[in-house]
């Protein structure tokens, strides 16, 4: 039980290397490249597609125009990523967006203290702030229950949802926060800046995945909680018993993804310049099918940031071509599910595909509690058969 450093890194080496291109054995296969650059194939079909169909599609501004669109969906994908390799899944994120929305809207109205006879128009940095907590909060709730209570990921984070969403309702009455611009005089100006604003020429929103995107893939690749995230994602019990701390874990992945969810929620009611409580609605499949097309397996411990955008980039470049083109939106709700079911075969079939890892070299000794990884990995098994 010493050692558990090594046997950690060891864990999180191997489940990576299941879901990287690179390392799989044999010699070059056109089919194996297609098979694992699909979504990156997908989106430049996609995108020469609708650039022949419609001439308005392939231009600049279009694309940052559609890559607005699509920084909502990637900032809730890449949290729902983190739960996905965990083994997990949040089905609250698209309510918590909606109520982050909600309570940044109540807090941009005005905050009436009638003890007092005031009315307190907080800064836009302390709603923020504040946001972001509550996205936090809701996600350890979601943790606390999956790791510590024992209650199964999809219950816990159903229930959630319906919760978080019959709040938002309570507190609009099903009503909506409109003009959330704020009034110079009263201190609260600059919630559109979010929504509105560029640098660079560049929306906000699409600065704002970015920077969250690289923070993730820096999390996953370059420090210990990526490492036990993909040990623990890829066999918890293995894990658990190389010394990692598998509650933690689950528990900070539920809090890091309400807090893309709150992002997410500001961005777009920045954008709307208005808040609803049914903002975000079925949003949370929206995120797992970007996860899923991106690569990602729902068994845990395989995936990555860049696979995950590329697979929102997908769903938001094929729906927005849609629009584009006049497509009936019936028939835009056909296309993406045809999508997100191509993904999850494809995704199978890869994983299928992944052979049982290389026996120890001759001569070398193997641990008790390798031994242990090999024959409790339920996913490595899956994959083998």
């Amino acid at each position: 039980m010493k050692n558990t450093g090594a046997q950690t890194v060891t864990d999180a080496s191997q489940n990576r290397s299941r879901s990287s291109p690179r390392t799989s054995s044999g010699g070059f296969s056109l089919a194996k490249l297609l098979l694992e650059g699909r979504a990156f194939l997908a989106l430049i079909v996609i995108i020469i597609v609708f650039s022949m169909l419609s001439p308005y599609y392939f231009s600049l501004g279009n694309f940052l125009t559609m890559a607005s669109h699509v920084a909502i969906f990637g900032i809730l994908a890449a949290g729902m990523l983190l739960v996905i390799l965990n083994g997990g899944i949040d089905l609250s994120v698209g309510s918590t967006l909606g109520l982050s929305g909600v309570i940044a809207g109540f807090l941009m109205q005005g905050v009436q203290l009638q003890t007092l006879g005031v009315v307190l128009f907080p800064p836009v940095w302390v709603v923020v702030v504040l946001v972001c907590v509550l996205g936090a909060l809701v996600g350890l709730v979601n943790g606390v229950l999956i790791a510590w209570l024992k209650v199964p990921a999809f219950v816990a984070t159903l229930g959630m949802l319906y919760v978080v969403r019959g709040a938002a309702l309570l507190m609009t009455n099903g009503l909506t926060y409109n003009d959330l611009g704020g009034k110079p005089e009263l201190g609260n100006t600059g919630f559109d800046w979010l929504g509105f604003n560029r640098l660079f020429g560049v929306p906000i929103g699409v600065l704002v995945m970015a920077v969250i995107a690289i923070i993730g893939s820096i999390i996953l690749n370059r420090t210990a909680f990526g490492r036990w995230l993909y040990a623990s994602g890829g066999n918890e019990r293995a894990a658990e018993l190389s010394g990692v701390p598998v509650k933690k874990v689950q528990v900070a992945v539920y809090m890091l993804s309400g807090i893309c969810a709150s992002v997410a929620g500001l961005i777009l009611s920045s954008e709307l310049t208005s808040a609803g409580p049914t903002a975000g609605n079925s949003y949370e499949l929206t995120a797992i099918a970007a996860v899923v097309i991106g690569g990602a397996a729902l068994t845990g411990g395989r995936g990555n940031i860049r696979g995950t955008l590329v697979g929102a980039f997908v769903i938001g470049f094929l729906s927005d071509g849609l629009v584009i083109i006049g497509v009936s939106a019936y028939w835009q709700t056909v296309f993406t599910g045809a999508v997100i079911v191509l993904a999850v075969l494809l995704n199978a079939i890869q994983y299928r595909r992944r052979v049982r890892l290389p026996s120890p070299i001759a001569g070398s000794s193997t641990s008790p509690q390798q031994g242990k990884a090999r024959t409790a990995d339920p996913a490595h098994e899956k994959i083998a058969g």
